[in-house]
């Protein structure tokens, strides 16, 4: 049972409630909580931008003087078990602080009044709205992921060119939630000019919040459509009209079928990769081990004699009792990348 404070440092002090304290009401006990967490927050912040800027002088000493092209940053980056993007997200949080305290848009001290994840999305943040939130902190507001991805949503959907002007109007107007409209600027992002173009026509035509919502859901359905067929091999070298086939699959209101077919189809072609890369190394695996056994190994050889029905170019797999206890026959044909037919698995 906690019941008295916590003592983290001078500075730092958690009043934790007493979880068994019946005149203590609901709203009171999370309200402490959250601000205790809140301290925690600010507290993960000035480690990671320390951690951050330590990061950064080793791998810039590297730089200047080291050897191997960064071998000692990364050994060192082994040394302390820190994984190499885990390293680089710390060191552009450093970076990011170095923005906006070093361009005289935060005070130095005013950093304490982010939680982690708000300072980070001020950082990305366009610049208007750094200018904005900075302020606020410097009069020692305290600072949320909340506030600053409200305020981001209010400035997005007020001012992107992505957005006819009656969308923007209606927006500044109140008459359109920014958290509604900021998500279409994000799918819109995304997409070519082509299919923006229908979608700003039909947002001109119908600025309303039911049509906000038909035009995101469309946005992120072409766009994942897009995506996913850019990946996909069995496109490479054909000569499809992919925008075109997307656009007929919006008249007939199936672009969330087709994006769910170009997911599967990727999923696929993922699978066979494996599957083929996978198949070569057990064969391997498989031929090294029955010149290591003999006669003086029975078990081991029946063994690997089971073992060569997935090795052969006609592999058997069962399904398993789910699927009835059917069995999937596949055959892998390596053909010539040369040759004009595309290889093929049946």
């Amino acid at each position: 049972m906690i019941t008295k404070p916590v003592s983290l440092s001078p500075i730092l002090q958690l009043d934790l409630p007493d979880p068994e304290e019946e005149d203590l009401s609901s709203f009171e006990f999370l309200n402490r909580l959250e601000k205790a967490w809140s301290i925690c927050d600010r507290f993960d912040l000035q480690t990671e931008i320390w951690r951050g800027r330590i990061l950064r002088a080793i791998r810039e000493r590297e730089k200047k003087g080291g050897e191997g092209r960064g071998a000692g940053f990364l050994q060192w980056l082994r040394e302390m078990e820190i994984s190499k993007s885990r390293a680089y997200s710390l060191i552009q949080l450093a970076e990011s602080s170095d923005d906006l305290v070093g361009e005289g848009l935060l005070d130095e001290e005013s950093v304490n009044n982010f939680s982690k994840r708000a300072f980070i999305e001020t950082a990305q943040a366009p610049s208007e709205v750094q200018q904005m939130i900075s302020e606020a902190a410097n009069s020692g507001k305290d600072i949320t992921r909340k506030e600053v991805r409200s305020l981001t949503d209010e400035f997005t959907a007020a001012t992107s060119p992505l957005l006819p002007e009656e969308i923007r109007e209606r927006t500044q107007a109140n008459l359109l939630p920014p958290k509604l409209v900021a998500p279409l600027v994000k799918e819109l992002t995304k997409l070519p000019e082509i299919q923006r173009k229908d979608i700003y026509e039909s947002l001109r035509q119908m600025p309303e919040v039911d049509s906000i919502k038909d035009m995101t859901n469309t946005a992120k359905w072409i766009g994942k459509s897009l995506e996913a067929s850019v990946a996909l091999r069995a496109f490479q070298d054909k000569n499809l009209n992919l925008e075109k086939a997307t656009n007929e699959a919006k008249r007939l209101d199936a672009l969330g079928l087709l994006a769910d077919a170009f997911g599967q189809a990727k999923s696929i072609e993922s699978s066979v990769l494996k599957l083929h890369t996978a198949w070569r190394r057990l064969d391997g695996l498989q031929e090294r081990l029955w010149l290591e056994s003999g006669s003086s190994t029975p078990f081991l050889r029946e063994l690997l004699v089971v073992l060569q029905t997935l090795t052969g170019s006609k592999i058997k797999v069962s399904l398993g009792e789910l699927s009835g206890g059917k069995r999937l026959r596949i055959q892998i044909v390596e053909e010539d990348p040369d040759r004009l037919d595309p290889p093929e698995i049946n």
